[in-house]
């Protein structure tokens, strides 16, 4: 069983931050930035491509709500990151949203590395171009 799924069950144990009938925030365990949290469905959707329409929209307005909690405490910014499939981090298998709380000089950084290859910017922007 999926260790998401094991957590919503209660058979983990986990540090609340919010909870009803749809939708779980906890915690993460790696308590690498004061109070990043975890948004997931209770529903397990593998990642943001299998999770449907209405269940993404209504986890996302958690997300902002909890968001603005964060900002009310006192914490000066938030990041927002969703991880889709392996190749892009996603370790855990089930659709999953950080959300890290930031404080001034809290010494975190989110960062991309430099990709190994350039693109080009002309040839990629009509290979993603969306009709």
């Amino acid at each position: 069983m999926c260790v998401f799924c094991s957590i919503v069950k209660g058979d983990i144990p986990s540090y609340k931050i919010y909870e009803d009938e749809n939708f779980l925030a906890f915690l993460d365990i790696s308590n690498d930035v004061e109070g990043h949290t975890l948004v997931i469905p209770k529903q397990h959707f593998i990642d943001l491509d299998e999770c449907p329409d209405d269940y993404y929209i209504k986890l996302m307005l958690l997300v902002k709500k909890i968001s603005k909690h964060f900002l009310n405490l006192g914490y000066s910014g938030i990041n927002i990151v969703s991880n889709c499939k392996k190749d892009a981090g996603q370790e855990i298998e089930h659709f999953h949203v950080h959300i890290f709380p930031r404080k001034k000089a809290d010494g975190a950084k989110l960062v991309m590395h430099e990709a190994i290859v350039k693109s080009d910017l002309n040839e990629i922007s009509k290979k993603l171009r969306m009709s």
